[in-house]
Order: C-alpha cells, then structure tokens, then sequence
C-alpha cells in the first residue's frame, strides 16, 4: 500500500496523487473491515494491503474509455492487486469513497489554514505591543474624528482574525463528516460498522443520515467560513491601502529594493499586495455562492454539484493560503510614518477635538443644542480656514461665559483619548 503523500504545501492536498492515495486509503481500510466480519479472507486482505497501488498515467487511460473517475481508479488498483482484487470497493458506490476523500482533503487543507492564521496572529500581536501608544487619528466616513492608536488599530485586527480563526475551527469541525452507506444511503450492502471503522481510522465522524453523498450545506457552510476569513483579509487590505494614499501616507505596504511600481512613472510606490489580497476575496466569495447553489440536488442526489467542487475546494483554500502569506508579509514589514500621524492630528487646526469642548460647556449646566450651537458655528469657521479652533473659542463671549482660559485649553489635551488603550489590551490579552 503507498502511505498517503503530503507536501507542506496547500496545492498538494490537492494533488492527483494525494487524492488518489485517500481514495486508496478508504477502499483499504473497507477491506479491513469487511475482514473483521468475515467476508473477505485474512490471505486476501494481506495481498491488497501489499500489493495495492495505482498508476495516474493508467488512470487517465482508462477514464478516457470508461468515463468515470472511480471505475478508472479502481480498474487500475485491481490490475496491480491481482485477483484479491475482486473485494475492493465491495458493497462500496462512488460517493463513499469520493465524498469522504473530500471531507478529508478539506480538514487538511484548513489545518493548514489554521496555522497560517495563527502565524498572522503572532506578527498582529507583536505590532499591537509596539505601536501600542502610538496616536493617529480615527476616521468615520473617511472624515476625521476622534484621535486612536496604532496600536489600538492592530488590536482591533488581532481580534478580528482570532474570530477568523474560530471559523476556521468550524468549517474543519463541519468537513470532519465521512460516509460508507452505499448508492442510496440505506447501508444495504454494507454494515454501518464499516462507515464507522473507516471514519474513525480517517479522523472523521460518520454522517449520522445521508443520500449517496454528503449533504452539501456541509459543503456550503465551509466555504461561507472561508468567504469570511477572506471577507477579513480585504477589509484589512482596504485599510492599510486607505492608509498608503499619498495625501495620509501614514502606514505603507513593504516595498523591496529593486521594485518598481509602474512601467511609466518610476516614482510610484503601489500597494499591489494588498490589491492582490482584495481581489483574490471576491474570487472566494464567489466560490462560497456556487457551494450554496451546489446544496439543491435532485432527489437522494445527482453530479451537478460535483464538477464545480473540483474547482472552487482547492481554489479557494489555496487562494486564502497565499493571502495568508502576503498579509504576514505585509504586517510584519509595514512601514510606518508616525511623523505623518502626528502631521494628520493636527491638520484640521483642533477640530478633532470639538466633542470634549461640548462636553465641557455641557457640564456647566448648558443645554446640549446650546452648547452644540456654539462649538459648531466655530467649528464652521475652521473649516472655511477662518482661524484654528482653540483660538476662534478662546475669542468666543459664549464659551467665556462658562469656561475658563485653562479649562478650555484642557480640553486640547491628546492624552485625554489615549486613557483607556491599558484597558482595552487588557481585555484581549496583549
């Protein structure tokens, strides 16, 4: 018997190779159940685990007559076992053997996600730690508003991602499902102890009830997970290419010596990573639709769903295994222009600071609409570049009526927004 093939690599889970090892893995660990009741012979069993094997090329050659992948691989295997043979895929139909090899294929394929997520996870920390204090300012709607942290901001991720890592445990916990149950589903050629067998030398657990296949929300619900992870990676990839425009420039994807941005202006420095990321998950998106299409079939099954899952599995885990990888790559090796942050704080002359003043005025027993009509009109003026904001309030009768010169000034205070990052780090962890 070949053991089954692994690289340290996503594409080759999804191998010719190492698919048709599983398969071959399945057929025999069927064998050894069917031993175990007596209906195939200990000699037999001995010569299928010794001499099984297959042949790709053979493979090929047969599918090209036969048209169909399992009858292919199994012709193949007997050819080599010899009359032994004859007891392998007994009882079995397709789908036993195909749709458990996926369910495995896909539980090998999100370990590794896993991994990479928890790698993100690592460098994500590291930058939140360091940047911890870190002011820039906070946006909504693209406008500034009120100031944050870096560091806050990497918190903010590293949360996020620890969800997308919960995903991931659910769609390995939701592929972990095998099934031997036969043509329909009923165990008429075989007994359920040869599903459970099998499933239990597999890592998986036996579908409880099932047609010929596995149901297909298994399927859609692992890849909405993946939909997820992915839908993350943009949002991050968004923000940090958000970051790099050069009217903000405060943070900046690696750019390495010898690169070039553009074949016609050879000053551009592109966020082409993070450009990547994006668009690589609308492609798995997509994928996620087409497995939620794949959930409808035709009575106790047909094949509709079968040739599109041979794209959109191993597409979409390998694409968000390289996203993995590039936002690793980025985060880990972000530029960072704190000087810029400070440069954008101070660009609206005060005005980030207009919520304290109005909560100031209110504290001195004025109406919200007053106290809000009286930071706005001067906030008004800044805008129309009339003067900066401390000073316009400073002048206005309105706000020295309630507040003094020092009590004013305190409300321009930074460090005022940066009191409670200790608490929020503190909640994650970090």
């Amino acid at each position: 018997m070949i053991e089954r093939y692994t690289l340290p690599k996503m594409g080759a889970v999804w191998s010719d190779q190492n698919r048709f090892s599983v398969w071959l893995k399945i057929e025999i660990l069927a064998c050894e159940a069917l031993q175990k009741m007596g209906r195939v012979p200990a000699e037999d069993l001995k010569i299928i685990k010794e001499k099984s094997d297959f042949n790709i090329a053979r493979i090929n050659e047969i599918e090209a007559k036969v048209h169909h992948d399992v009858i292919a691989f199994v012709t193949s295997v007997q050819e080599i076992v010899g009359p032994s043979g004859r007891f392998i895929h007994m009882g079995l139909t397709s789908s036993d053997v195909v749709d458990t090899a996926l369910s495995v294929l896909m539980v090998d394929a999100v370990n590794i996600l896993l991994e990479d997520v928890k790698k993100l996870n690592e460098v994500i920390a590291e930058k939140a730690k360091q940047y911890k204090y870190t002011p820039m300012m906070g946006r909504t709607h693209g406008v500034h508003a009120e100031p944050i942290t870096l560091g806050w901001k990497f918190a903010l991720m590293l949360e996020e991602f620890r969800r997308a890592e919960e995903r991931l445990q659910r769609a390995k916990e939701i592929a972990s499902y095998g099934k031997l149950s036969g043509a329909v589903g009923t165990y008429a050629h075989l007994e359920p102890s040869v599903e459970e067998y099998v499933c239990e030398k597999l890592g998986l657990r036996p579908a409880a009830v099932a047609t010929q296949i596995i149901q297909r929300d298994h399927h859609a619900e692992y890849m909405s997970m993946l939909a997820l992870v992915s839908d993350s990676m943009e949002r991050w990839a968004t923000e940090f290419r958000a970051l790099q425009k050069t009217e903000v420039r405060e943070l900046e994807e690696p750019f390495r010596e010898g690169q070039k941005g553009s074949s016609a202006m050879p000053h551009k420095r592109n966020p082409v990573i993070c450009e990547r990321i994006c668009g690589l998950a609308r492609l798995i998106r997509g994928y996620s639709v087409t497995a939620h299409e794949n959930v409808t079939l035709w009575h106790e099954r047909d094949i509709s769903h079968s040739s599109s899952e041979r794209v959109i599995m191993p597409d979409a885990t390998i694409a968000l295994n390289y996203m993995f990888h590039k936002m690793i790559e980025v985060v880990k090796d972000i530029n960072v222009y704190p000087e810029n942050m400070q440069k954008n704080i101070d660009f609206m002359g005060g005005l980030i600071f207009s919520q304290r003043v109005l909560l100031a005025l209110i504290d001195k027993s004025i109406s919200r609409d007053e106290a809000y009509k009286i930071v706005q009109d001067n906030a008004m003026r800044v805008w129309k570049n009339e003067g900066k904001f401390l000073d316009l309030l400073l002048k206005d009768d309105r706000v020295k009526k309630y507040l003094k010169d020092e009590e004013l000034k305190e409300c321009f205070d930074l460090k005022y927004y940066l009191k409670n990052v200790d608490v929020v780090f503190e909640r994650i962890g970090i």
